[in-house]
């Protein structure tokens, strides 16, 4: 006989979270990183090339080049969300802020899809509470609430989502999609035009992002689940299968007509992975929430396969599992772990209501110490860059950002105070007594992530976008070069430098042999000398060599034509 939910969830126990602190706390996360940044290498500045190519018309919208060079992924749709945005924004703002809307709004669509997704699975038959003898345990709405609460919290915690969550890249919009489509098949028993626009739209957005394999999988799972894992009538369970594979199916088309299947599978060889690498991003890309996931298989264990299925577990385990799956066998792992995030943090959040006391005591802690040393570091290098006090941390800046003069924001300064203040308030409120509600374990993660990520979106912005972006490389190539340069051929220049050279330089580039009358060359350092098929070596004559001050690996390589003997 199946015991019993593991749940036992009193009434005091599902206080709602504030909607002000929740909506806080997620500005708090969202808008740092899309704001006032310069696009970072590499795929950021990559996919922002494209978007710009293709809003000023100098590349065909179904088959972009930068550079000569095509996309690396084949998923259009994110490039066309970019260039659409910089072609229709006002003439105040700035085109990398402009490109950056449509994924802020991608941003926000996952955290709401991912509240509403896990609220609609805790209302789930087999994910409610121990009914108790004389009454007092959780309403079945407050307890739902209240796991969706936690579920956004433990996604918002997560280590690995900050930077990716805030790039104006392919994986954003899969993300944003993947979650839809686990907000669709959880909703479908208790609403119908909600559920149905979020899976068409999740399920054409996740292919014309360039995954229609793992929307394939993700289909024909959800189809399975609810079929076998029915939170309804078994007559509305017959009818949103069949809209599920039909769907499936409908993509599947789609993504034949494009020619948009590919196999990215690889090995464990010399070329593709090794485990060690492969156990470290598993180990800090999800957490906090993995650990909470394995405790939530752990003390559901006996109610996961039991009949009626637990949908609420079997959903997100099936698209945590995929997502494990494509990082395993695909490139690049931390691209197709993201995807995973929103269900590793729903099965979080089904942990909450069987965690003991102690278990929520060890995480609070160590959440408390991790985060408070992170924010004073960030502090006393901030400091130290301002003052030269305290002389190591600053001596340690200036040698691994060679050049890099520090700046000065009152305003950022303001919002990191703020921000420290809110911690703070946060880390008193939870070390009061009588806290009862189930979500109070993850709002130290999820405040100490979004005080980290702010803290470094302004007090280290500037040192990030020295170290991260190709701006001060760019800045040189254009001193060297002088005003009007005319043409410039390129060898050996990736998709990133080919991006941060027109859109930072406003430079003219061509492909080495392509152009004939320019008198300057360009060439990445690993590529010279060229092949004479690309260019003549004897025709130029170095004239400067541009280093990226915080890699001393990458350096370009200036060439002027020389001049024609008498």
């Amino acid at each position: 006989m199946t015991p019993p939910t593991p749940a036992i969830v009193t009434q005091n126990a599902v206080s709602p979270l504030p909607r002000w602190a929740l909506l806080l706390l997620c500005i708090a996360y969202v808008v740092p990183g899309f704001v006032g940044r310069d696009p970072w290498k590499n795929a950021d500045v990559t996919a922002f090339g494209y978007m710009l190519e293709l809003a000023q018309g100098r590349t065909p919208w179904l088959s972009p080049l930068l550079g000569s060079m095509p996309p690396e992924t084949e998923g259009l749709l994110p490039y066309w969300l970019g260039a659409w945005a910089v072609q229709m924004a006002p003439a105040w703002l700035s085109a990398e802020m402009a490109a950056r809307m449509p994924f802020l709004a991608l941003f926000v669509i996952t955290l709401v899809a991912t509240w509403y997704g896990v609220y609609y699975l805790a209302r789930s038959p087999g994910a409610q509470p121990v009914a108790f003898a004389f009454g007092g345990e959780a309403p079945p709405l407050d307890y739902a609430r209240a796991i969706a609460d936690g579920a956004l919290l433990a996604l918002i915690a997560c280590l690995g989502l900050a930077q990716l969550s805030h790039e104006v890249t392919s994986y954003l919009a899969q993300l944003s999609c993947t979650a839809l489509l686990f907000f669709a098949v959880a909703a479908m028993p208790h609403r119908t035009v909600a559920p149905a626009v979020a899976l068409v739209l999740g399920m054409a957005g996740l292919t014309l992002s360039g995954a229609p394999a793992l929307t394939a999988m993700l289909g024909v799972g959800g189809m399975v689940l609810m079929v076998f894992a029915p939170a309804g009538h078994t007559d509305h369970r017959w009818r949103w299968a069949a809209m599920l594979a039909a769907a499936t199916l409908a993509v599947a088309a789609v993504a034949q007509g494009l020619d948009l299947w590919r196999w990215r599978v690889v090995g464990f060889d010399g070329g593709g992975k090794d485990w060690l690498s492969l156990a470290r991003l598993l180990l800090w890309f999800g957490w906090p929430a993995w650990p909470l996931a394995l405790w939530t298989v752990w003390r559901w264990r006996q109610q996961i396969f039991s009949r009626p299925g637990q949908r609420h577990l079997l959903l997100p385990l099936w698209f945590t599992l995929v997502s494990i799956g494509a990082t395993i066998t695909t490139q690049p792992a931390d691209r197709a772990l993201l995807l995973g995030l929103p269900a590793m943090a729903a099965l979080a959040a089904f942990a909450l209501p069987t965690l003991r006391r102690s278990v929520g005591a060890l995480i609070d802690w160590f959440t408390l110490l991790f985060f408070t040393v992170s924010a004073l570091a960030i502090w006393v290098i901030w400091i130290a860059m301002q003052t030269g006090v305290p002389a190591k941390p600053a001596a340690n800046v200036a040698k691994l950002a060679p050049g890099f003069v520090p700046q000065f924001s009152v305003l950022a300064l303001l919002v990191a105070v703020a921000a420290t203040l809110g911690w703070c308030g946060l880390v008193w409120w939870r070390a009061s007594r009588n806290r009862a509600p189930i979500w109070k374990s993850l709002v130290l993660p999820a405040g100490g992530a979004a005080l980290g990520w702010l803290l470094l979106m302004t007090l280290w912005l500037p040192l990030l976008d020295y170290a991260r972006s190709y701006g001060p490389q760019v800045r040189s190539v254009a001193a060297a070069l002088g005003p009007e340069p005319g043409c410039i051929q390129t060898v050996g220049l990736n998709r990133a430098q080919v991006a941060a050279l027109q859109f930072h330089g406003q430079l003219s580039l061509q492909r080495a042999g392509l152009q004939d009358e320019c008198q300057w060359l360009l060439v990445d350092s690993v590529s010279w000398p060229a092949s004479e098929r690309m260019v003549r070596a004897e025709l130029w004559e170095p004239w400067a060599t541009l280093p990226r001050p915080t890699d001393k690996n990458e350096n370009l390589l200036l060439f002027h034509r020389a001049a024609p003997a008498r």
